[in-house]
Parts: C-alpha cells; sequence; structure tokens
C-alpha cells in the first residue's frame, strides 16, 4: 500500500521513562570484580515469530515496515503490514521448507534492505531456518570477491537472494553455485509467496524455540577474514526484553524508526529492525546513508517521516549536522516529535555532541 506510513503512530514525542540504573558490585578476593544487574529480567519470548503474530493479531492494519517507492509519482512509502507481513512470512516459511532448506542448509542474502529482505528474513527465521545477510560490498566494491567466497563456504547456503541479480552477476560467477538456488526479487520471490501454508510449517514453527539458531552475521574482516557469529533466537529475544525493560515507554508509544544501518550489522539487523518488531512500531526503510551522494537521500526521507526514535552512528550524525544547521524546516522534521537519540559504533566526539 501507499498510505502515511507510521505517522499515525505518534503525533508528538513519546514521554520517557527509565529504568532505575543500579548495578550490583562483588569483589573477590583474587581482585576480580563483578558487576551484575539486580533487576531480573522479565519474561521473554520464546522465537521472534511470536512477536510477528501478536501484532498481526492486535494491529494487523499497522505498517511494520516502509520504504520509498522510486517509482511512483512523489515517491510515496510502500508499506509492509503487520498483518502481511505475517502471511507473507508463513508463505515464505512453506516455500522454503518445500525446497529443502533448513537448520543445516541455510539461506544467504546478498541484498541491501527492502520489504522483501524483511520478509525473507523473518519468513525463514521463524521455521528454523537460519538467515545469513552478507554485505554487498563484498559483491560491489571487492576486485577478487575473496572474502564473499570464504562466507559461502563457511555457510553453506542451500538459497541465495539476490533482489536485483545484475549487479551482482560477476560476483555469482566468482562462487560454485551447482548445489545452490538462485532466487530474485521478481518471479522467483513471488512464487514463494503464492506458497499456501500448511502443517508442515507450523510444525516447524512449533520446534523453534531459544536455541535455535536464527542468524549468523559476520564480522567486518578488518582483521583477517570475516568471522561468523552465531546468534540464536534466545539471544535476539532476550535483547528485546532488555530493552523494553530499560526503556519502558517502547512498550506504551510504539516507536516511528527511520534508518540506514545494514541489515548484515548486529546494530541494523538486530537492535533496530527487531526494536520495531517488538513494540508493534514502524521502521522506514533509509536508502541513503552518510557518504556522499547518499545522504541527500537521507536527508530527503526525514522531511517525510519524522521519527520518535532515531539510531545512528557518530559518523552519521557528522554527515547530516550541516544539513541541519542550515535547514529550519529539515530540523522541524527531525526533532518534531522525536524523544530519543542513540549512537553506537564509536565515541560521539565532543564536536558533535555539542552542536
Amino acid at each position: 500500500s501507499a498510505s502515511t506510513g507510521g505517522a499515525a503512530l505518534a503525533d508528538q514525542a513519546p514521554e520517557l521513562e527509565y529504568l532505575e540504573p543500579k548495578v550490583d558490585v562483588l569483589r573477590r578476593d583474587d581482585g576480580s570484580i563483578i558487576l551484575s544487574s539486580p533487576h531480573p529480567l522479565n519474561p521473554v519470548k520464546r522465537q521472534l515469530g511470536d512477536y510477528m503474530r501478536y501484532w498481526a493479531n492486535a494491529t494487523p492494519d499497522q505498517a511494520f515496515l516502509a520504504q520509498r517507492d522510486e517509482q511512483a509519482p512523489g515517491r510515496g512509502w510502500r508499506e509492509l503490514t503487520f498483518g502481511t507481513a505475517r502471511a507473507q512470512a508463513d508463505a515464505i516459511g512453506q516455500g522454503l521448507l518445500d525446497r529443502g532448506l533448513g537448520p543445516d542448509r541455510p539461506l544467504m542474502i546478498l541484498s541491501p534492505n527492502s520489504l522483501r529482505h524483511g520478509a525473507l528474513t523473518y519468513g525463514a527465521m521463524q521455521v528454523g531456518i537460519p538467515v545469513a545477510p552478507v554485505s554487498p560490498a563484498y559483491c560491489l566494491m571487492s576486485q577478487d570477491y575473496s572474502k564473499l567466497r570464504h562466507i559461502f563456504d563457511l555457510v553453506r547456503p542451500a538459497m541465495i537472494f539476490v533482489e536485483d541479480p545484475a549487479p551482482f552477476a560477476n560476483a555469482l560467477d566468482s562462487l560454485d553455485l551447482s548445489a545452490v538456488e538462485l532466487l530474485d526479487g521478481g518471479d522467483g520471490f513471488d512464487g514463494l509467496l503464492a506458497t499456501t501454508p500448511g502443517d508442515g510449517m507450523e510444525a516447524a514453527y512449533a520446534k523453534v524455540g531459544p536455541d535455535t539458531v536464527a542468524k549468523y552475521l559476520f564480522t567486518s574482516g578488518s582483521t583477517g577474514m570475516p568471522k561468523g557469529v552465531i546468534n540464536t533466537q534466545g539471544m535476539l529475544c532476550a535483547n528485546m526484553a532488555q530493552l523494553q525493560q530499560i526503556w519502558p515507554f517502547l512498550t506504551k508509544s510504539p516507536p516511528v524508526l527511520l534508518d540506514w544501518l545494514p541489515w548484515n550489522h548486529t546494530f541494523g539487523g538486530n537492535v533496530v529492525i527487531n526494536n520495531a518488531l517488538s513494540n508493534g512500531g514502524t521502521l522506514h526503510i533509509d536508502g541513503g546513508k552518510p557518504a556522499p551522494g547518499l545522504i541527500d537521500t537521507t536527508v530527503d526521507n526525514i522531511r517525510h517521516a519524522s521519527p520518535t526514535l532515531y539510531y545512528n552512528v557518530p559518523a552519521g550524525f557528522a554527515a547530516l549536522l550541516p544539513y541541519l544547521e542550515e535547514d529550519a524546516q529539515l530540523r522541524e522534521s527531525l526533532f518534531r516529535r522525536l524523544g530519543l537519540i542513540f549512537y553506537a559504533g564509536a565515541a560521539l566526539p565532543q564536536d558533535l555532541w555539542r552542536r
């Protein structure tokens, strides 16, 4: 659809409240110091799919993900509502099971953030199929594709999703795809959506629990080849329970997010998108990033999607600040209902903090 995205969720900034910060300190005789939280963790969901099903029942027409439609007049937002997201995830889960994917036959994703990328991720994970999102830079900016081949050999995927295959053609040619199915964002993806979910999908869904592998995420490879990191459903769900507990306002005012952080990284792919999922909020996918030529896309998106919670890295704020300092309308768009700015990935320089 092409309605107003998450705009209806909040007309003003949320009323912020936080869990009282407390730390228990245990000093041992050997000199070690153990820090722990005295706050017991609230109950944790069994798997992320439980969040999807809850919100699909509670607010089926609310947008979960939104993405600018570059082909539409006015470049409005295309939306994936919670109701549609749940239906797509079920069809995709059944379709992937029918194609033989499973715990030892993962799904690799080479494409940037998108509505299809999101639907595939949750559709696979909810039936126990691990997802391995890989940085598109290993395909589009590499000359020898060594990091891509390294990850491919570790994951041994049964299927690779490439939404737009043309730019990835040379990279795919460097892989032995004799036992791998390629899935594109056209007929291939539509074929999965046409699958009718059955008892097999529900049985697989019921087997998924906290110890089930949800994702394989890979480090940046700045010190050698990228290293695979196992993400279980329990880890991801506990992370969301922790976030809701320290920021209880999330459960009272569903967040509206605008974010570019890549889903092949834990910041964007776990914290940000799962924040929208777990709290019934809306994530507007920002096709920009803090780089020359692309920051303008972020600026344009801010004009059309005012967030209540804004995640970024220090480099992102550094790229955005000159625009904010010069444009009062842009400042109004960003801060109109903004309750919280959150940064990670590096320290925020004092100059940026003050500005």
